[in-house]
């Protein structure tokens, strides 16, 4: 199978005040999210200036992919389209038709398998073709990559670097924290006949980060960025309710670390450098929060590795074993009645 170009798939956000509440009136759209709730989130952006760290971030990845490309001899145009903000997926795959593309390769910046993770791109994909028309080039999506260690290696080193800015001395009672986005509990148990990846993906993402990073520090995983009407209940704990209990069962500093994400955008500057720090601040625990891969060299790496997976036949470097699908299975990930997240 052919492919001509390289498309860099991502959620979008907000560059500018002005932008901000029809960012996410995009992302919304369809759900009947009430505008009270919309003005809350934006207390966030505005927090931040207005402005998502995100776009800056796809700018400063697709720049290093492309390098990357180029010193590998690969010759692969790329490209870059968001879900809800400019530049919108519709307008990327029109300049793609426009250039002659014909069948491009999609690297989505989330590494886990479910619905708003995985399926909801696939969805992005067909939508964006659709609107574009008969010449729209094919876009193929890049596996999942929660175990590669492109992605696996930064977060380790994340995590040992986090750890030397917390006294060496409380070692036994320091816990290590991981954190993901939240979603609905129905999502969770609605995942069709391969089970729910995106749980379980997310353990073995953490036990292999953990085993590499700090064996003698007990680790966690639980959950942040949770959205929607309180009655319907997501997973949980909260890293909120999470740093609370373990001061009171006695531990002293945490490391937290969000193997969840790729980059450092909204929602993690947000929910765990603010909030959770705040948090933890106000129980005296000690704070350090581990960094995501953004450009890390091993990430930038592991883009090309995943892309010469489908144009030459490169084995597949995994360091777990639950499955990945290059296509998802039939039945995957039911569209939730429910569609999360809301945010970056």
């Amino acid at each position: 199978m052919e492919f001509d170009a390289f498309v860099l798939l991502s959620f979008g956000g907000p560059e500018k005040p002005d932008d901000v509440m029809p960012f996410l009136r995009n992302v919304v759209r369809g759900r009947g999210v009430p505008e009270s709730r919309l003005l809350s989130v934006a207390e966030h952006y505005m927090h931040f200036g207005g402005v998502s760290p995100i776009n800056e971030q796809c700018r400063q990845l697709l720049a290093a992919v492309s390098s990357e490309f180029a010193s590998a001899g690969l010759e692969m145009p790329t490209y870059w389209g968001n879900r809800n903000w400019q530049p919108m997926l519709e307008d990327t795959v029109a300049q793609m038709r426009d250039d002659g593309v014909t069948h491009a390769l999609g690297f989505a910046t989330s590494a886990y398998g479910g619905y708003s993770s995985c399926k909801q791109y696939w969805e992005d994909i067909a939508r964006a073709r659709e609107a574009v028309g008969p010449r729209a080039p094919r876009i193929t999506k890049l596996r999942q990559f929660h175990d590669h260690p492109g992605f696996v290696g930064p977060h380790v080193t994340a995590v040992q670097k986090a750890l030397l800015n917390l006294p060496a001395a409380r070692r036994e009672t320091t816990r290590l924290v991981f954190t993901a986005h939240s979603i609905p509990v129905s999502m969770a148990e609605k995942a069709g006949p391969h089970g729910n990846r995106y749980t379980a993906q997310l353990n073995e993402t953490a036990a292999l980060v953990h085993a590499a990073a700090a064996p003698e520090v007990s680790w966690d995983l639980v959950w942040q960025s949770r959205s929607g009407p309180p009655q319907v209940p997501w997973l949980e704990p909260d890293v909120n309710d999470h740093l609370r209990a373990l001061a009171d069962k006695g531990i002293t500093d945490v490391v937290v670390s969000p193997i969840g994400f790729v980059s450092d955008h909204l929602e993690v500057l947000w929910d765990l450098d603010n909030e959770a720090a705040e948090t933890a601040k106000s129980l005296r625990l000690g704070y350090a929060r581990a960094a995501t891969p953004g450009t890390d060299p091993r990430f930038v790496t592991m883009v090309r590795e995943l892309v010469e997976e489908r144009t030459a036949g490169r084995p597949r470097a995994r360091l777990g074993t639950l499955p990945v699908w290059d296509d998802c299975p039939g039945g995957c990930c039911p569209i939730p009645s429910r569609r999360p997240p809301l945010g970056d």
